[in-house]
């Protein structure tokens, strides 16, 4: 699925082709976004609180419908949950992982079902890396210089100011996200906001730091629920709260083949999970 193609300079993103420093080619599976597009990098801790994903899921979300590219390194914690947010939001992403794009190479591997799911939404994986390069220590500061190159802003959430200094480094806008001053995970961003960095506080914040008109950005994203078949869209209403499949079938007055066919789009488009029986929206 997706072969690996190798792109040479003159055809990456066109932020990556102004860095000091760019590699001579990198390897992609799937197809770069046409169009302009405004690419966000989403870093921070592997070992992510409740915070920090609560965080992650509602920026995220904040841009559903706008012209918005998620860049994350495909990597345990914030990265695959930005990846996944993305994914529910129906936006772009790209993952650039450490290592070659070969499945078997592919890190983390436990990610893999992650990445293919990116491939499927027409995002794409990338990588400055020969395809079956293993991931190694010497590999990840190469990966992070990419993400911060590629992209017009980083975001940091709990910890990771590497990919944030080098995104200083190529005159990138830097945000972060405020987090308790009793968790050591907050110093990391505590210290960028110090150093200038824009403090995020809300999904309007967000939308506002990467150019956009946070009240038009909130009619994009209704507007993109709207755009939903009939069927869906009764359904997704319907959930405002958990429910089973006999009460939603009750609840919509559908036939039960309708709301399973519902059902499989919304879970396809990633905005809604069965929990323990229980149907409710991401």
């Amino acid at each position: 699925m997706n072969s690996i193609k190798k792109v040479l300079k003159k055809d990456f993103p066109p932020l990556l082709r102004e860095i000091c420093d760019p590699p001579e080619h990198i390897y992609i599976r799937g197809d770069f976004p046409l169009g302009e597009y405004k690419y966000l990098t989403v870093v921070g801790s592997r070992r992510f609180s409740d915070y920090g994903k609560q965080a992650v899921d509602t920026l995220i979300e904040g841009l559903r419908g706008l012209p918005v590219v998620i860049v994350s390194g495909l990597a345990y914690g914030i990265d695959a949950r930005a990846h996944e947010a993305a994914l529910r939001a129906g936006l772009k992403t790209i993952a650039v992982p450490g290592s070659g794009l070969n499945d078997d190479v592919l890190y983390p591997k436990e990610n893999l079902r992650l990445a293919q799911n990116i491939l499927e939404s027409g995002g794409v994986l990338m990588s400055p890396f020969e395809s079956d390069l293993p991931a190694a220590p010497w590999t990840f500061p190469e990966r992070n210089r990419i993400m911060a190159g590629m992209s017009h802003a980083t975001l940091v959430v709990e910890a990771s100011l590497i990919t944030s200094r080098l995104a200083t480094d190529y005159n990138r806008d830097v945000f972060a996200v405020p987090g308790s001053i009793f968790s050591s995970k907050s110093a990391g961003p505590h210290q960028l906001i110090r150093s200038g960095a824009t403090p995020i506080t809300c999904a309007d914040d967000l939308v506002e730091a990467l150019g956009f008109n946070p009240a038009a950005a909130r009619i994009v994203a209704e507007t993109t629920l709207n755009s939903m078949p009939d069927s869906e869209r009764t359904v997704w209403d319907a959930l405002s709260e958990p429910l089973d499949r006999d009460a939603l079938i009750g609840k919509t007055g559908l036939s039960a083949s309708a709301v399973n066919a519902a059902l499989s789009m919304l879970e396809i488009r990633g905005l809604i999970e069965e929990l323990l029986g229980q149907i409710c929206r991401k």
